[in-house]
Order: structure tokens, then C-alpha cells, then sequence
């Protein structure tokens, strides 16, 4: 398939191309819960569409920030996955698959520990099925990390990444200006909810040094990520949390075929997401395209039964029939 991307003359504006997506109505497939008990006495949650037989590939995908199976983006690959016989699953961030975590901490967009214990598990129970992965947005950020961090030892085959956040600090700053603030504004309150949830729940105040209501006048992500994410998780601040995080200097270690996939005018990032030749490892594929918004991609169809790009690029990339896809880096 063409790695070329055109969305239809209704779908040009990147707006479109993000918000609609979200308000088409996607089937939800049928999935098989498992809980992982962790290590520090957590919890993750795996949503399986299958279970993988013989040596079949299994697809393991990473949800975007606060969220879950229910995220048009993975029900949509799901039922692409179902309609082609592929095994796949979506490991939960933790608190994001319906029920709060145990502990004080959640999740952030570096945390590949987490990532590592749900592969470890699948390589536990089929030795013999390699994985192949999707992350998408926040996800992609953390499955960048991952495969740059791991090297020939990461435990993932192959790897696709979508809108990825690969410079956290910008794409903060993004946020901030003209409409892509409403973008901000939803995610905080969604955010600013959970956290307030867990304080009913838990001590809070010998962690984050803020109050219930404090938490209401963090109004950015540099400002929630500050003195919410940043202490939560061991960072010494903001700056510290997204230069650790961020996933655009681990791309120049992957060592395993992977592609990533921007939208040059994604209302979540700016062009320093953007990697430059030498910042791409051999094994990279890149594909950047003028249009697409964030998850977006709608490529056809109608406003009202929207067709897509990126399951059939994913498909495609992570069962090539042919080796040469594997290192095209292309502007679209």
C-alpha cells in the first residue's frame, strides 16, 4: 500500500481532522480482561481480542493520554485486527481501564517500566509469538522511549508510533495558543478529576503540594505537570520530567523496524517533534504528511462514515510483503 496520505475536501482542516474521528460512532469488539498484579502491589489491565495460536504475531497497543479501550483509535484497529484474523491487545496505563489504581501514582509519558512488565508477561506465556506493537500519541511517546531505551534487547519485533508528543516541553507550549488550548482544557479537567478522585480515596498532601482545591487552577499541562506528574513520579520538576520523558532523542537507538507517523499540522505539536536525519535510526521509518490533525488521518469517505488511513499503514508496515518498507523515510 502507498504511504502517501490525502484527506478528502471536507477533511483539510486539522481540526476536522482530530475532533471528528472522536464523534464517529465505532463498534466496540468483544475483549477478554486480565489483570496484571505488579511488582510495588499495582495493577494493570489487559483488554485481549484473542489469543494467539501458534507462532502468530501478537499486536500490543498503547492508548493516548487518559485513554482506554474505548478510544475510537484502538477500537478501530481492533476491529481491523479482527476482520484480518490478527491476535491484539491494549495494555492499560495505569487507572485508565475503568477503575482507579491503588497507589498515589498513575502514569506519565515516560514510563516504560510498566511497559516492560506487560511484555515480560507476554513473552512468559508464548515464547514462540513475536510481538509487534502500536502506540499512539502519549503511547507512542512512551513505546519510543521503550525501543531507543532497550535497544537489541528490546522484547518488541516491530513498532509503529502515531502523533507522537516527542518533545514534551513544546508541545506544552502548543497547547497553550489559540484553539488548540480547548484541546488543553478537556484533557486537564479529565486529569484534574482523577487526581481529586484519588485524594478521596488516599493521602495525597506528603506527594503533590497542592490542595483539592489548588488542583482546579492548574490550568496547563506545564503547570499540572509541575506540581501534579513531576513529583508523583520522582521527577525534580517540569523541566526535568519532560527532558527525561520525551521520546525524540531515543529514536536515533532503535535497533528494531519501526515507523512513525506526524501530521505536520497536528494541533498537539509544533516542528520540533520533527526529527532531523541524524536524529533517525536506520531503522526508522518516518513518515511526515502536511495533513492528519492528531489521530486523525480520515482519508475518504463521508463526514458522516469516515474512512481511514492508518489501520491499513499500520497493517501494512507490521506485516510487510516486502523488506523495503522498512526504511523509507518520506515527507509526505
Amino acid at each position: 500500500m502507498s504511504s502517501v496520505f490525502s484527506p478528502p475536501w471536507w477533511a483539510k482542516s486539522a481540526h476536522i481532522q482530530t475532533i471528528l474521528p472522536s464523534l464517529t460512532r465505532v463498534l466496540s469488539p468483544l475483549l477478554k480482561r486480565e489483570r496484571l498484579e505488579l511488582p510495588d502491589q499495582d495493577f494493570i489491565d489487559l483488554d485481549w481480542l484473542s489469543t494467539p495460536i501458534d507462532n502468530q504475531p501478537i499486536i500490543l497497543m498503547f492508548h493516548g493520554l487518559e485513554g482506554s479501550a474505548d478510544s475510537h483509535y484502538i477500537k478501530r484497529l481492533f476491529l481491523a485486527c479482527q476482520s484480518m484474523g490478527h491476535c491484539a491487545l491494549i495494555h492499560h496505563h495505569r487507572g485508565c481501564s475503568g477503575e482507579l489504581n491503588r497507589l498515589p501514582r498513575g502514569y506519565h509519558s515516560g514510563d516504560t517500566e510498566d511497559v516492560q512488565i506487560s511484555l515480560q508477561h507476554l513473552k512468559q506465556h508464548f515464547p514462540n509469538n513475536p510481538i509487534f506493537a502500536v502506540g499512539y500519541s502519549l503511547g507512542g511517546n512512551v513505546l519510543t522511549k521503550y525501543l531507543g531505551e532497550q535497544k537489541e534487547n528490546s522484547l518488541i519485533e516491530r513498532a509503529v508510533v502515531v502523533s507522537a508528543p516527542l518533545q514534551l516541553a513544546a508541545c506544552a507550549k502548543k497547547l497553550e495558543k489559540g484553539f488548540s488550548k480547548i484541546y488543553q482544557s478537556y484533557l486537564i479537567k479529565l486529569l484534574q478529576q482523577k487526581v481529586i478522585d484519588k485524594m478521596e480515596k488516599m493521602a495525597l498532601d506528603k506527594y503533590i503540594p497542592v490542595t483539592k482545591h489548588q488542583i482546579k487552577n492548574l490550568t496547563t499541562f506545564h503547570g499540572f505537570d509541575h506540581q501534579i506528574t513531576a513529583p508523583l513520579h520522582g521527577f525534580n520538576g517540569v523541566d526535568d520530567y519532560y527532558r527525561q520523558a520525551s521520546g525524540l532523542p531515543f529514536l536515533a537507538h532503535i535497533t528494531k523496524p519501526t515507523l512513525v507517523i506526524h501530521a505536520k499540522d497536528d494541533p498537539f505539536m509544533t516542528e520540533d517533534v520533527i526529527p532531523g536525519p541524524a536524529q533517525l535510526s536506520p531503522h526508522v521509518s518516518y513518515e511526515l504528511h502536511k495533513q492528519g490533525g492528531h489521530l486523525g488521518f480520515i482519508e475518504g469517505g463521508s463526514p458522516w462514515h469516515p474512512r481511514f488511513y492508518l489501520e491499513r499503514r499500520i497493517l501494512d508496515f507490521l506485516f510487510p510483503t516486502s523488506p523495503s518498507t522498512e526504511t523509507d523515510n518520506n515527507q509526505c
